[in-house]
């Protein structure tokens, strides 16, 4: 069995509110009576890409669980790179590949510099033809990035979403072993499917978004933040719990 917590949308900027939310999150994981295989942040978890940002995030989300990250549209790659991966490099893509528990998670970088939707580009797609290439047929692979390749009914989160989806979506339709796309952007737990597979949006740790037949602004940054756990059992059934932490 393959536990997951699933983060997203920390928003980092400096100050002490996205600070203490995010801590709250962390300490709520970290405290967990038994250890988690993996946690995944899906992205925005600086607010403006500022390097002291990444500082500000390496010392909050360090985990005893071993801690996936890849960027969102708030993200700078650069920054992103040297600080939080301890990598050099340019401007590219951040894609990796990490294993936990006999998973393979393919991290794929949705952003694009100085935009708030996502693509991923064709480098982007060549790799992770790859990662699925070489990747035994039996071993389970979660797919991830920042922005949701579907409408979610917000308008606001809608215009931008991941664009480009289909050349995403016949990939993964050749690789029965895909067992979810896993994401963030939308500050909102949703469920829905894409390539005929599961679909998983993380809650937002700053705010939450309210949804157009739901009142407020669009964002809510009253409500407590959230996450998800998601359970791919030895029978690879999936099963996904979205929490409130206090």
């Amino acid at each position: 069995m393959i536990v997951l917590a699933h983060v997203s949308d920390t928003h980092l900027d400096g100050g002490d509110r996205s600070a203490e939310r995010a801590a709250r999150v962390m300490a709520y994981l970290n405290e967990l009576p038994q250890p988690l295989d993996a946690v995944l942040i899906t992205g925005d978890i600086a607010d403006h890409g500022l390097p002291a940002e990444y500082h500000q995030a390496k010392t909050i989300l360090a985990s005893r669980h071993p801690v996936f990250t890849c960027p969102g549209n708030h993200d700078v790659r650069e920054a992103f790179r040297a600080v939080l991966l301890g990598h050099d490099g340019g401007e590219g893509p951040i894609n990796q590949v990490h294993g936990a528990a006999g998973a393979v998670f393919a991290l794929c970088d949705s952003s694009i510099p100085g935009r708030h939707d996502g693509f991923l580009t064709d480098d982007t797609i060549a790799w992770l033809e790859a990662v699925l290439a070489e990747t035994p047929e039996r071993t389970p692979v979660f797919v991830c990035f920042h922005h949701p390749p579907v409408m979610l009914h917000s308008p606001f989160i809608d215009e931008i979403r991941q664009y480009g989806e289909q050349r995403l979506a016949d990939l993964i339709a050749r690789h029965p072993n895909v067992m979810a796309t896993l994401c963030g952007h939308a500050h909102t737990a949703a469920a829905t499917t894409f390539a005929s597979r599961p679909l998983l949006v993380a809650p937002g740790v700053v705010s939450t978004l309210s949804l157009p037949w739901e009142r407020g602004d669009d964002l809510d940054y009253e409500l407590p933040p959230a996450i998800a756990f998601h359970v791919l059992d030895d029978d690879l059934r999936l099963t996904t719990h979205y929490r409130v932490v206090p």
